[in-house]
């Protein structure tokens, strides 16, 4: 279908989200050496790029609403294009860390207009399984960056670990410059014949008036002016389901394993650099099987079942990992034993992120907000995602020289405060067209939302 096609096309983004934010891992390794940076500037480096994302989405909202969602793709890929040059080409670490800004820049605005384009363009019955395929490609980008790290090890070239990065930029913009616009957006800035085309592309001809007659309702009733409406009530709910998600999908430690993996993995006894990051792209494998299950799953079971059963087994495995290493650290246990049981528990958070927190945040940051207000009230999450991400990413090297093991502990109790949020806030989408979801939030006071689906 060619649906399919355009969701593959603007996935792209995804890999190169998942390839520039899962390099630094393996990159750190040698840049640390070279550059003599302390806990601090590691941070600053690996954050570099959440901090440009923080901003990217900020924008992101505004540039899908005044340029097109499909143009602020474009936009995503030359700034992954220039990004990756100048960090491959950095003399120093202040040039490599505005660098990484500018890659951050671009995942910024390709993690708010890539899931939404794709939800935008899919017919309900299999909305999640497209924009989920936004996750899938991240999995796959941070696999790739690990497979080109172990490869790149022997020879300590980081910069091309880095650079590589130009490739899916390049191929980012030539394949959005030939797919269409979102029809929504089309209708929202009056263009209806062209909207009506875009249409045509992914639905069969009866479907199209009816679509049509449905998007021009939902912009009737929904007509914020300015971003301070987005907290009249008619919004906020749906506003406080996205951030929400966003935050927790961040606080409960995921990023600290997707940039410190190898890291973490010779401090629990994997010692040399290409045994670490060998574990590492073990890791990246399960990640991408793992989203697989996700895709098959989330139009057939919800989105909310998916999201508790992972926090279930992240919350577990964040604990475990707590246990294993403080018990190895604190009796001193023999490395070959701690080693392979921290890579077990991280490959088993994971598998739980993978298929739960992973892709339904971002599929329902897409869907849960109504057609005029949707890149804003997008732009407002994602930017909360990456700011949550920002401060982990950051905090990490320094809480974990402070606390040791029992970082994992404050990791896993965000999970179980993630878990009480989905049951006590978050609504399920399955099935419902985004026109259906926006009446439901207009309908519906957050009293009566709280924990229920959506009224068939």
């Amino acid at each position: 279908m060619y649906i399919t096609l355009i969701a593959a096309v603007a996935a792209v983004g995804g890999l190169l989200f998942g390839f520039d934010t899962g390099v630094i891992a393996g990159a750190m390794l040698f840049i640390v050496p070279e550059f003599h940076l302390g806990p601090a500037e590691q941070g600053l480096v690996v954050s570099a790029v959440t901090f440009g994302a923080l901003f990217g989405a900020l924008i992101g909202g505004t540039s899908s609403d005044a340029i097109g969602r499909r143009w602020t793709n474009i936009a995503a890929g030359l700034s992954f294009v220039a990004g990756s040059i100048f960090s491959a080409l950095a003399p120093d670490v202040e040039v490599l860390i505005a660098s990484r800004v500018l890659i951050g820049l671009a995942i910024g605005l390709t993690s708010v207009a890539a899931p939404m384009y794709i939800a935008e363009l899919s017919p309900p019955r299999n909305r999640g399984k497209l924009v989920s395929l936004f996750q899938l490609a991240i999995t796959i980008g941070i696999l790739l960056s690990y497979v080109v790290d172990r490869a790149l090890a022997p020879d300590h070239a980081w910069r091309w670990m880095l650079g590589l990065a130009f490739v899916p930029g390049a191929l980012l913009v030539i394949g959005m410059i030939a797919m269409p616009e979102s029809p929504r957006w089309l209708l929202k800035t009056g263009a209806e014949k062209a909207a009506r085309h875009a249409l045509s592309l992914v639905r069969s001809p009866d479907e199209i008036d009816a679509e049509v007659r449905a998007i021009h309702d939902d912009l009737e009733q929904n007509q914020p002016a300015a971003w301070s409406e987005l907290l009249m009530p008619g919004l906020r709910p749906a506003l406080l389901v996205g951030v929400g998600l966003a935050v927790l999908q961040q606080v409960t430690g995921i990023n600290t394993i997707i940039y410190y993996a190898p890291q973490i993995f010779q401090k629990a006894g994997l010692n040399s650099a290409t045994t670490a990051l060998a574990a590492t792209a073990g890791i990246g494998v399960v990640n991408v099987l793992s989203t697989l299950i996700a895709i098959w799953l989330v139009d057939r079971v919800g989105r909310k079942p998916l999201l508790l059963a992972g926090l279930v087994g992240m919350t577990l495995s964040l604990a475990a990992l707590g246990v294993a290493q403080g018990f190895g650290s604190t009796f001193d246990v023999d490395q070959q034993l701690v080693g392979p049981v921290t890579v077990g528990f991280v490959g088993l958070y994971i598998v739980c992120f993978a298929f739960s927190l992973g892709p339904v945040v971002w599929l329902m940051i897409s869907e849960i907000f109504p057609n005029r207000a949707r890149a804003r009230a997008a732009g407002i999450s994602t930017a909360a995602n990456w700011t949550a991400n920002f401060l982990v990413s950051l905090s990490f090297p320094v809480l974990q020289a402070m606390l040791g093991p029992s970082l994992w502990f404050l990791y896993a109790a965000m999970g179980v405060a993630a878990f009480i949020f989905v049951v006590g806030w978050v609504p399920e989408t399955k099935g419902k067209s985004l026109e259906d979801i926006s009446r439901q939030w207009r309908t519906a006071t957050a009293t009566n939302l709280v924990g229920q689906q959506p009224a068939k």
